[in-house]
């Protein structure tokens, strides 16, 4: 066999390996749009891309029919390569986007390594208690009226821990749907924002619906936003568009 044989070989193995890391990534872990509010894409590429390339082409380089280590060599070449797959794929299970948060006028998309082992474990009810593996999860916030719990509070944001980060504060969405719903903006807003405008009368369009008929809400993360379109008075979440709000 020869070393471009082998080294094709190896690529079609890493690409179907590839093919099915980011079928869970982008299906499972990363369901669309989020990926592109919480970054994933770039990171992805980069890790799959560096992982595809790193085993064929070392393989193309050790390679050589009948040589005495040549099974050592590509034993360690695929442990290299699981290696740094594994540690890539690590750091995108840390980064998926685990919580949709709903507070003031705005959501918030929070990630599973934003919320600390300890402050899930508090959260009031069992959803709210682990971090999503199948796409974020909605929910809002209620702001403590207790004294002492906005004293806690307090002491949290003093900590530089937002009330977003913080499930025991968690309610489901429905029971602050509304008050969301009547803090959002026309949906007329979009069309100032780039590419806003073929976005929204794709959705109107697809959707059947006037502009009157939704508002938006910004949704803020590391990376860019999206436009949280809801019903205007129930705060029902209708859709999610690649708009960046902000």
């Amino acid at each position: 066999m020869s070393r471009w044989k082998a080294a094709s070989i190896h690529l079609c193995i890493s690409l179907a390996i590839g093919l099915i890391a980011a079928l869970l990534i982008f299906g499972v872990w990363y369901p669309p749009p989020y990926a592109q509010a919480a970054g994933a894409s770039h990171l992805v590429l980069l890790l799959l891309g560096v992982d595809l390339l790193l085993g064929p082409l070392l393989t193309l380089v050790v390679f050589k029919a009948g040589k005495k280590s040549l099974r050592f060599d590509l034993s360690v070449i695929a442990l290299v390569q699981i290696a740094a797959l594994v540690y890539g794929l690590s750091i995108v299970v840390r980064a998926r986007p685990a919580f949709i948060v709903g507070a003031d006028d705005r959501f918030t998309l929070v990630s599973a390594y934003e919320v600390d082992a300890a402050d899930l474990a508090d959260g009031r009810a069992p959803l709210f208690q682990s971090a999503s593996w199948t796409g974020p999860r909605l929910v809002a916030v209620q702001r403590p009226t207790a004294e002492e719990e906005k004293k806690a509070l307090t002491d949290d944001l003093f900590r530089g821990k937002d009330l977003e980060y913080l499930p025991r504060h968690y309610v489901d969405y429905e029971q602050e749907a509304p008050n969301l719903a009547s803090r959002g903006r026309p949906l007329a807003e979009l069309r100032n924002k780039p590419g806003g405008s073929a976005v929204l009368d794709a959705w109107l369009e697809r959707s059947g619906r006037k502009e009157a008929d939704a508002v938006y809400v910004p949704l803020r993360s590391s990376t860019s936003g999206l436009a949280m379109i809801l019903e205007p008075r129930s705060g029902k979440l209708l859709d999610v568009l690649p708009i960046d709000p902000w």
